[in-house]
């Protein structure tokens, strides 16, 4: 039988690829000039979403177990300025190093590494929380990256999800099946 830790660890790293499947496939559907869009002045860009995304990563996940999690040289408020010179590219070498210091940190864990102390400015947290802390962050502006998507493409979008009026169908389809969802690669 696989322990507690163990499958909770696999759970980890599945939620996180799902995570950065469904940020890039609404950022696939993205032109260059949307990247740095933003719907009014307090909101932040896909740009400016995906490089606190990395900050965060690179802060949290770099000597995870044996450093705290805010590191001293991480400037936060600097992830919310982009400068123009900024490039698409640029954007997605963010994304792809912030989730190669995630996913390369969770895959090492292992089973009796969950019950460890970490800490996060300074405040102690088990590897469970400051992991579940982490998925829950990664979720909340990976939505936002999807909302910005849907709503700068509008009837260009491609759904991430089940299509509306199409639940039927898919309550036909098996999951990995259907071909409106982004797929484990």
């Amino acid at each position: 039988m696989t322990d507690i830790a163990t499958l909770y660890l696999d759970e980890a790293r599945r939620q996180m690829r799902g995570h950065k499947r469904m940020g890039e496939a609404a950022m696939a559907q993205l032109r260059d000039e949307d990247f740095f869009a933003t719907i009014d002045p307090e909101s932040n860009s896909v740009a400016v979403l995906v490089k606190h995304l990395a900050g965060n990563m690179r802060s949290r996940f770099t000597d995870f177990l044996t450093s705290d999690g805010e590191k001293p040289d991480r400037v936060r408020d600097r992830e919310f300025e982009i400068s123009p010179a900024t490039n698409r590219a640029e954007v997605m070498r963010w994304w792809d190093d912030g989730w190669s210091t995630v996913l390369g940190t969770i895959e090492s864990l292992k089973p009796e590494d969950v019950s460890r102390t970490v800490t996060i400015r300074g405040e102690p947290h088990t590897v469970l929380q400051a992991i579940n802390r982490q998925i829950a962050h990664y979720a909340q502006h990976t939505g936002q990256i999807v909302f910005l998507a849907k709503h700068l493409r509008s009837s260009e979008w491609k759904t991430l999800s089940i299509p509306r009026g199409r639940s039927e169908e898919f309550k036909k389809a098996p999951p990995k099946s259907y071909k409106g969802l982004p797929q484990e690669k």
